[in-house]
């Protein structure tokens, strides 16, 4: 096969689901502009930062291309006459800090290709359309039965990963999707097993997961042709939005909000349990679910990207789930992710914050049950159920599946080890960028506290008391040198041992009294 003959070797190590976050640290003044210095950071590592340097007008052309989410960004409004006057480049400075903050921490914001490539030009340089267009044509020189009807430009949310829409010569009307990936940071299956077990995911039969047509991988990168639906995905159900629109279009800011039915959680919800069930059984590591990856056929909900944890991509809730020590697993991470796609066809939109501290009124209290079991400060900390445990809850435990189709999947035990050691690579990776992440946590807290207000305060009071302390106690040493030396002089002859005596006054401090000391010497001495 010809597919990417001559591609760049290895994996791409950098993971782009790490958040970034800027901080305006000075603006300069040219002639006639001003240049404000960014400095960018990645993840928690203070040495993982670079500088960046941006005009107003900057920050306007990235506004620009963001309108297409019909999000109300906070940008600074333009200034013709007066912008280069101290006080006013001071307040805009202000109001770009602010929105700097707000495409940051905005979940489908900061992930998209825009934004990366205004805070990270080094890291984002590259046209990744083109880049998947080529190896794409590469392909498609040995295998002529495939035809591109259309690039689907920027349906998803991953910067790496491209789509096309593609038809066969032979079957012109029946439409397929064709998705092309560059390796990521989690891939630790041998080449040699990353392409077998790739071209196995083709023979997976089971009623919710979605069928492949067509799967190959190389050293660098992945191809896998499904057919394509035009129903879309839960996600599209759920936000009202046309599947080939792009992300940004479709989820940022829907128009309406609005939860799905009850029985269609309790469906969907029971179908997609069963195969992640199914998966954890045949040791298969996922990690992605969420719901633009869970497509609809009729009333029935199919798993997508089985792909994705072998070419080792980054999980789509990754910022959220590597904040929680426990969540260490990709089981845990499944479940975790569960809750967030529970919540999602409840309310109709993703959590304002995880944990969630309290939940809106829901059209059962069991799926609330089943929210603060998942997603709750609690639940962080003590641990979730199991996929077999929601299974059992009454939420789910009396949906019937009418689906007879029996699952086949069938995993050689050689590879089946190559599997398990991939996953605990994976979750090894996590717990340390956790465990980062809770160091970085505690250090934060203990100088936001040392800085306090407050804590300023006691401090200044214990130096004031020190200080009077150190004063008194200097204060009374010197008192008793005094009396000491006023004292020392007088002596006497001990009228029955014939020896002399000197006595001294010394002065008790803990008693504050005055005791006296005799002290008996030769009589040579002093007669």
């Amino acid at each position: 096969m010809a597919f990417m003959e001559k591609p760049p070797a290895g994996k791409v190590l950098l993971d782009d689901t790490v958040p970034l976050t800027a901080q305006i640290e000075a603006s300069q003044s040219l002639h006639s502009h001003t240049e404000y210095i960014i400095r960018v950071q990645r993840g928690v590592s203070a040495e993982n930062s670079w500088q960046i340097v941006r005009r107003y007008s900057d920050f306007d052309l990235l506004n620009n291309s963001l309108q297409i989410s019909t999000l109300s960004l906070p940008l600074p409004p333009k200034k013709l006459i007066g912008n280069m006057e101290r006080e006013f480049i001071a307040e805009r400075q202000k109001g770009l800090q602010a929105y700097l903050d707000v495409i940051t921490t905005h979940h489908i914001l900061s992930n998209c290709e825009l934004v990366k490539k205004f805070l990270d030009p080094n890291s984002y340089s590259v046209n990744y359309t083109e880049i998947a267009l080529q190896h794409v044509s590469m392909f498609f020189r040995s295998e002529p039965k495939w035809e591109v009807v259309e690039p689907l430009k920027d349906i998803g949310w991953r910067i790496r990963k491209k789509y096309f829409l593609m038809k066969m010569k032979n079957q012109p009307k029946e439409r397929l999707m064709l998705s092309w990936a560059d390796l990521g940071p989690d891939k630790y299956l041998s080449d040699k097993d990353l392409q077998y077990a790739v071209k196995l995911l083709s023979s997976c039969s089971h009623p919710y997961i979605y069928k492949i047509t067509f799967a190959t991988a190389n050293e660098s990168s992945a191809l896998v042709i499904r057919p394509f639906s035009e129903k879309g995905t839960l996600k599209d159900l759920i936000y009202k939005a046309k599947p080939k629109d792009p992300f940004l279009k479709k989820y940022c800011n829907p128009k309406k909000i609005q939860g799905l039915e009850l029985q269609q959680i309790k469906t969907y919800g029971r179908q997609i349990l069963e195969v992640l069930k199914f998966l954890h059984e045949k040791g298969f590591p996922y990690g992605h679910l969420h719901s633009a990856n869970v497509m609809l056929d009729g009333d029935t909900c199919k798993l997508l990207d089985l792909e994705n944890s072998l070419l080792g991509l980054p999980s789509f809730y990754r910022s959220y789930f590597s904040q929680f020590r426990k969540i260490n697993t990709l089981e845990g991470v499944d479940v975790h992710c569960f809750g967030h796609l529970l919540y999602e066809m409840t309310y109709g939109r993703p959590p304002d914050t995880i944990p969630v501290d309290s939940f809106p009124p829901a059209p059962s209290v069991f799926v609330v049950s089943v929210l603060e079991s998942i997603l709750t400060c609690e639940a962080m900390k003590n641990g979730m159920p199991t996929v077999s445990r929601l299974l059992q809850m009454p939420l789910f435990s009396d949906v019937l599946l009418t689906n007879s189709e029996k699952p086949q999947f069938k995993i050689p035990t050689k590879l089946k080890e190559a599997l398990k050691t991939s996953k605990e690579c994976i979750e090894k990776r996590l717990t340390e960028e956790q465990k980062l992440i809770h160091q970085h946590r505690r250090l934060t807290r203990a100088q936001s506290h040392h800085g306090s207000e407050e804590e300023k305060k006691k401090r200044k009071i214990l130096a004031r008391k020190k200080s009077k302390r150190s004063a008194y106690e200097s204060g009374e040493e010197h008192s008793a040198k005094y009396s000491n030396s006023n004292n020392s002089g007088e002596m006497g002859c001990h009228p029955c041992s014939g020896t002399t005596f000197k006595e001294n006054r010394i002065w008790t401090l803990k008693s504050n009294s005055l005791s006296t000391k005799k002290e008996v010497f030769p009589i040579e001495e002093y007669c």
